[in-house]
């Protein structure tokens, strides 16, 4: 059986990246919410 996770560097990206979710109002807010947080990374982007 295939599993889930099928690693994919330029998927992860295009879809969790910090681009990506400057895009969108809730993405935005996920960004605020981890920088409140103190979250050393924002995103998979900042790795």
């Amino acid at each position: 059986m295939k599993r889930t996770y099928q690693p994919n560097k330029r998927r992860k990206f295009k879809k969790h990246g910090f681009l990506s979710r400057s895009k969108s109002t809730s993405g935005k807010n996920v960004i605020s919410r981890r920088r409140q947080k103190g979250r050393h990374n924002l995103t998979v982007s900042d790795e």
